[in-house]
């Protein structure tokens, strides 16, 4: 088990430092995966995940709780997941994950976003091609055999693992599997008694590329007038 590469996502903003929008990011995600297969976590494998990664970033239990009875319930918000492609400045290849009630105006406010920022946005599939849906995985280095782990967790559809940082700096390991892996390669861990500290699916870049650093500066900005935006929950890219 070796390093493994990510693409940068800390700025001079630490966005994701900013719990509130963290918490709505998990409150939306909490909406939709109940909505679509109910609010037991033990019986909805998008939820048990959700709550995980809700724990991962110190969300109150109450506030989770909260957030599966009000999607239980009648009359809750209906999101829908909406991915939008373009460039930000000097060519860097973007993706933007929203979860919206009112895609018309989403899709204004990502639009003005990239103008502002110096990007374009595209049509569907201008950019997603360069791109690769996989399960992403991080766990806590402590305790873990990697090497056998990795040869176990190849029959489940592992694809990539090795170590690399949290945005902290902190170790941690990471493993990849193709999307539709994800729920066999989540049981895999959970039966070795391993939970993640996050588990997500992710946009991976296939050929990530380099700029000076004020060059990417002027990329950044732009994703961090994204990333403020109400509707947008992730946005990917391949700057590396």
């Amino acid at each position: 088990m070796g390093r493994i590469f990510e693409t940068r996502k800390a700025t001079m903003f630490a966005r994701w430092d900013r719990m509130s929008k963290a918490f709505a990011r998990i409150g939306k995600e909490i909406t939709i995966a109940v909505k679509a297969a109910g609010p037991s976590p033990e019986n909805n494998p998008a939820l048990r995940r959700i709550v995980q990664n809700a724990r991962a970033i110190n969300m109150p239990k109450d506030k989770v709780e909260a957030a599966i009875k009000r999607a239980s319930g009648q009359g809750g918000a209906n999101y829908d997941e909406i991915l939008y492609e373009g460039y930000a400045p000097h060519g860097v290849a973007m993706l933007v994950e929203a979860a919206t009630d009112n895609p018309t105006r989403t899709v204004a406010n990502v639009r003005a976003c990239f103008n502002k920022g110096g990007g374009n946005l595209g049509a569907t599939g201008s950019v997603g091609f360069q791109f690769k849906r996989m399960g992403v995985f991080r766990l806590q280095p402590a305790g873990l055999q990697g090497d056998a782990l990795e040869l176990d967790l190849i029959d489940h559809g592992l694809e990539e693992m090795g170590e690399t940082l949290t945005d902290k700096g902190e170790p941690q390991v990471l493993v990849r599997c193709a999307f539709s892996h994800f729920g066999q390669l989540q049981k895999a861990l959970e039966d070795r008694g391993i939970t993640p500290m996050s588990a997500e699916s992710e946009f991976i870049p296939q050929n990530p590329m380099t700029l000076p650093e004020s060059q990417v500066t002027e990329v950044l900005k732009l994703v961090d007038l994204l990333e403020q935006d109400e509707d947008v929950q992730r946005v990917f890219h391949n700057l590396g």
